[in-house]
């Protein structure tokens, strides 16, 4: 078997683990059999996963007696529970201009967190150092004491060489290029540390958490400052030869239009990133607005920031009807800083779909905004570390101390 594709398995794998833990989390308690009906995964992968996430302290089964009228005995039913309290997990997420921390237990539920401007042009060890210090504010407020912390998970702006986590060319943040950056915050936290491209754990956390809970092929688009794709096969992770996978918006769509800064013309960033949206609101029509200011306008009903949404939309939908054609994913769910925006944005995807797609792929794909929100990346980051452990919790507290 190739390794491309024991990854693709693993990481599927691992996702399952993921749905598994966020029906607990909803539900508090069920059996096995009702943990297969929600999630939708199969009951023997359900008690193979229920016995791994048993074995490393992350749920337990507890047998409770319901008696009834005129029974004089018989087998308790058995009831899984999630156990939060069994540890804690750092999340990091590095954007174009900023970086967000967070500290949450072990059913992803955030106790503290920390946002800081970040300077692109920077080298990587100031980004790297600021995160680390945020890291340790962050379980100040939270009060977590780290020995209970299992793990750090990093979200980057740029395809990341596994198992290493080397970040590879990246236009976003240029002077990162090289970084071994899971290594470097490691040493910098003294903690187990994994990293991976932001768009990646987008699509990890809205496949267990989010809007497509319930899919296996997915198309996850993240559109902001810059325009990047997570693709989910079969339940798993796809990363690609190199971990390249995803690069739309560098598809080129105007070949004459303007140079975009990975030095290449008419790349769809140039057109449909929010980057891009502000400057024809700014060179067309003289209004510099914020992201925020040009959604809460288009959803007003403003007649400019509507269409220039509508502009970039169609771009987008255009590249995603060729995904669509290759990859025949079932669901494409629009996430980053434009998804609040809605319909508005669905909509003019799903126009150039049904035009530029095979009738029959744009029939099989539903397209849908993300439902996390702007801690997207942060709530991957968060499951990349959850879902990478493989120790008990207990072996991993009593070596920390």
């Amino acid at each position: 078997m190739s390794a491309g594709r024991q990854d693709q398995l693993e990481s599927h794998r691992r996702i399952s683990r993921l749905r598994i833990i966020d029906a607990l989390r909803e539900d508090g308690r069920m059996s096995r059999a009702d943990v297969a009906r929600l999630t939708g995964l199969s009951r023997p992968m359900v008690s193979n996963l229920v016995n791994e996430l048993r074995s490393i302290g992350l749920l337990h089964e507890d047998a409770e007696r319901v008696p009834t009228p005129g029974e004089r005995g018989g087998r308790p039913p058995i009831f899984l529970r999630r156990d939060a309290s069994a540890g804690a997990a750092v999340g990091i997420d590095f954007d174009h201009a900023r970086v967000r921390v967070a500290v949450s237990d072990l059913a992803l539920r955030i106790q503290g967190e920390r946002t800081h401007e970040l300077d692109p042009t920077r080298e990587a060890g100031a980004g790297l150092d600021l995160a680390a210090s945020m890291v340790e504010q962050a379980l100040a407020d939270a009060g977590v004491d780290r020995r209970r912390v299992v793990g750090a998970g990093m979200a980057l702006p740029g395809p990341i060489q596994q198992p290493d986590g080397v970040v590879g060319p990246s236009s976003i943040l240029p002077l990162w290029t090289g970084v071994a950056a899971a290594a470097e915050m490691r040493r910098r936290l003294d903690l187990p540390v994994v990293a991976d491209n932001d768009a990646n754990l987008g699509a990890v956390a809205e496949a267990a958490f989010g809007a497509a809970r319930q899919a296996q092929d997915v198309l996850y688009v993240k559109l902001t400052s810059g325009i990047g794709a997570g693709v989910i096969v079969k339940g798993g992770l796809y990363r690609g030869t190199a971990g390249r996978a995803g690069e739309l918006g560098h598809v080129r769509v105007r070949p004459d239009g303007p140079v975009c800064r990975c030095g290449r013309r008419g790349c769809l960033e140039t057109v449909a990133s929010t980057d891009a949206l502000r400057r024809v609101l700014l060179s067309d029509r003289g209004r510099d607005l914020t992201v925020t200011a040009m959604i809460d306008a288009a959803r007003a009903g403003d007649l400019e920031c509507r269409r220039v949404i509508d502009d970039g939309g169609r771009a987008l939908g255009s590249v995603v009807a060729s995904v669509l054609n290759v990859l025949n994913p079932e669901l494409v769910v629009i996430g980053g800083d434009l998804s609040p925006v809605g319909d508005i944005l669905v909509d003019a995807v799903e126009r150039s779909i049904a035009c530029d797609a095979l009738p029959e792929s744009a029939a099989n794909a539903r397209v849908v905004p993300g439902v996390l929100g702007d801690r997207t990346q942060l709530f991957g980051a968060l499951a990349l570390v959850i879902s990478e452990i493989d120790l008990p919790l207990a072996g991993r507290h009593s070596s920390a101390r």
